[in-house]
């Protein structure tokens, strides 16, 4: 199944969504690629995780990332308020360490609908703005039964959704046809 026959993604464009779990950057990756290509990742200047090329790769030509160290979280979130209003890319990430209010998450949502982009917060576990439009959690699944370990599964949950129903969803990232596959959950 082509990740445009899944019923659950892309999100909704021009709105703003949040990621939480180990799988974040792959989930923020896999929409990239099903987007267009183009992002703007910005992040706390101290953040130490580095994004590695060759697993950007695996999605979208890493030269189509744009890294933007902010001084603090105020700074992420107004560049990108501003990344998200001028609609120059069609998606905008910010790593986020600390909640934020609804009236910066409502500033989030006016500005990816002014300029029909979207943003993706990529957020702590159990941290979240009433603002975003759906909040999704993904883990990565192991098998300790499997004779071969694949890096590339996942459990996609959206455990908040604004405009309709919740779900969990097992899917794998296709490196060769840049694609999202649904796969039904073992044994079954």
């Amino acid at each position: 199944m082509h990740s445009s026959d899944l019923q659950f993604f892309p999100p909704p464009n021009a709105r703003t969504h949040e990621v939480c779990g180990p799988g974040a950057f792959a989930f923020s990756f896999a929409l990239a690629a099903r987007l267009g290509g183009k992002i703007l990742w910005v992040r706390e200047a101290w953040t130490t995780a580095q994004l590695d090329p060759n697993g950007v790769a695996d999605f979208i030509d890493p030269a189509a990332v744009t890294l933007c160290n902010a001084k603090n979280q105020t700074e992420v979130l107004a560049v990108a308020e501003e990344a998200l209003r001028s609609g120059a890319v069609p998606l905008v990430v910010m790593t986020l360490s600390q909640p934020i209010g609804l009236t910066e998450g409502r500033r989030l949502q006016l500005a990816a609908r002014d300029g029909k982009s979207t943003g993706v917060a990529v957020i702590p576990d159990g941290m979240g703005s009433n603002a975003a439009e759906t909040r999704w959690r993904c883990t990565p699944l192991y098998d300790a039964n499997a004779t071969f370990q694949d890096s590339t599964l996942q459990k996609w949950e959206l455990i908040k959704n604004k405009s309709g129903t919740l779900g969990v969803w097992h899917v794998r990232w296709h490196t060769t046809s840049r694609r999202l596959i649904m796969v039904p959950p073992a044994g079954k």
